[in-house]
């Protein structure tokens, strides 16, 4: 293993909103906002999942204020990092995986119904 590699922990996501972000207001008082990526595997994948599904996190007001018009199938293109959250739950500590999203934008509204 070479020593000269920097660690590296950052995400593009270009994917579908699978339902509008919703706030979530943590014990500490902390404000996050989350919500649901549907992304889809490159063609040629040897998975016979099609998509992945992944958590996304809000921590930042501007981005919050961002992303609050997204809605159910807008598409929307994120960077942000992989972080594990722990949290309380109940007796026992839980824990999750989620991007944490730094940068945000809409690409796509979804058609109107």
């Amino acid at each position: 293993m070479t020593q000269d590699v920097e660690d590296c922990n950052a995400v593009r996501l270009v994917g579908r909103v699978s339902a509008a972000p919703a706030a979530k207001e943590l014990p500490s008082g902390d404000v996050v906002w989350l919500f649901r990526l549907v992304v889809r595997r490159p063609a040629g994948h040897v998975s016979r999942q099609s998509v992945d599904v992944l958590d996304c996190s809000v921590w930042t007001p501007r981005l919050q204020r961002t992303m609050r018009s997204w809605r159910e199938g807008d598409q929307v293109e994120v960077e942000g990092a992989v972080r594990r959250r722990f949290y309380r739950a109940g007796q026992a500590t839980a824990s999750r995986v989620e991007v944490e999203v730094s940068r945000g934008r809409l690409r796509r509204r979804a058609d109107a119904a």
